[in-house]
């Protein structure tokens, strides 16, 4: 009962939380120049000059305050604040009927819906390929702590922990996708899928995904690789070292029994802290790295929509990561009772 009513206010939580979020957000962009009415402003001045001689000159064109009210009018900057967020998040349901100011004939829903997918392919693939991989070799570098193995294998964590996710993926495209001739061609040079995907046999789209998706996938993984692995390591090794561990081998357990059968359990509570991430790893994944690859996921889409200006775009993005996070730190305390039930949630939590 105690820990349904604390995943009962965890929830009520967030509606406050995101509402606070969003309407901070929401202020802040208003005094961000550059927005759309400067944008359509400029534009106009950018075409009262005429030819490739007016640039100069049309930035001398005068707008009148009559021109200027209607351009706030048509974008709803005519409206108070308070109205506009509320429009925002109501009428507009969070901003996902609105319309784009960078792409005119889309709702921002429309965008969310064609990147969704990529990003989702890319986040979930990653994620279980980054703790299939890295709570193993965890385990392993305990059990073998101040081995050969252990050092060598910090080392080369280590490093690859060292190189930024995307100029790791520069380098691999420079070396494997045909960029230069002095080194191989065998995946593609980015991209999500080949053009003429619709139109492969069924063994095809699956070759043709995992071309598209290795290199970026293995950016993605090296990104959490090292955190997650010494992670895994320091806190078995600090299981084994506690006294409950020496109680079942001074009863006559096996090391084997105390580790797998006990230290093991406590060993994953901190790693699932980021389990609840799943929720938010299709907006989390590096946004250069979807630069470097070409990918058009949700990240980039963020990025474009901050640079251009494109507000409606960004809140969306935003409104849609914001529920995700708040719920998947939801998520992270649940899995941390599915792995040690002892674990209670009192009132002060």
């Amino acid at each position: 009962m105690e820990r349904l009513s604390y995943f009962i206010r965890r929830l009520l939580l967030v509606i406050p939380t995101f509402l606070g979020i969003t309407f901070i957000v929401f202020g802040l962009i208003q005094f961000v120049p550059g927005g759309p009415v400067e944008q359509q402003i400029a534009q106009m001045r950018g075409l009262g000059g005429g030819g490739e001689a007016g640039g100069n000159a049309g930035s001398n064109v005068s707008i009148t305050e009559d021109q200027r009210r209607a351009i706030e009018k048509e974008f709803g900057f005519d409206k108070p604040f308070l109205a506009r967020y509320w429009k925002w998040l109501v009428t507009d349901g969070m901003g996902m009927k609105s319309i784009s100011y960078k792409y005119n004939n889309k709702t921002v829903w429309q965008l969310i819906e064609e990147r969704f997918p990529v990003s989702l392919t890319f986040g979930i693939t990653s994620f279980i390929l980054t703790y299939l991989i890295c709570i193993p070799l965890g385990i392993g570098k305990a059990l073998r702590n101040g081995t050969s193995f252990d050092v060598a294998s910090s080392f080369v964590v280590l490093v690859l922990y060292a190189i930024p996710a995307f100029a790791f993926g520069m380098i691999l495209k420079t070396l494997f996708s045909g960029t230069s001739d002095h080194f191989f061609d065998i995946f593609p040079i980015g991209g999500f899928r080949s053009e003429n995907w619709e139109s492969l046999s069924a063994w095809g789209k699956i070759k043709d995904q995992t071309n598209h998706m290795f290199l970026p996938v293995l950016c993605y993984v090296i990104g959490n690789f090292a955190i997650l692995t010494i992670l895994m390591k320091n806190s078995l090794l600090d299981q084994i070292s506690q006294d409950y561990v020496r109680t079942v081998l001074a009863k006559g357990g096996t090391m084997r029994r105390a580790i797998w059968g006990h230290a093991l359990r406590n060993a994953l509570v901190p790693i699932v802290t980021g389990i609840g991430g799943i929720l938010t790893i299709m907006f989390a994944g590096s946004v250069l790295i979807e630069r470097v690859f070409s990918i058009n996921g949700i990240g980039l889409l963020t990025l474009d929509a901050i640079v251009g200006r494109d507000y409606m775009v960004f809140m969306g993005t935003l409104a849609l990561t914001s529920i995700l996070g708040l719920v998947g730190r939801i998520l992270s305390d649940f899995c941390y009772v599915l792995v040690d039930p002892r674990i209670s949630f009192g009132k002060e939590a």
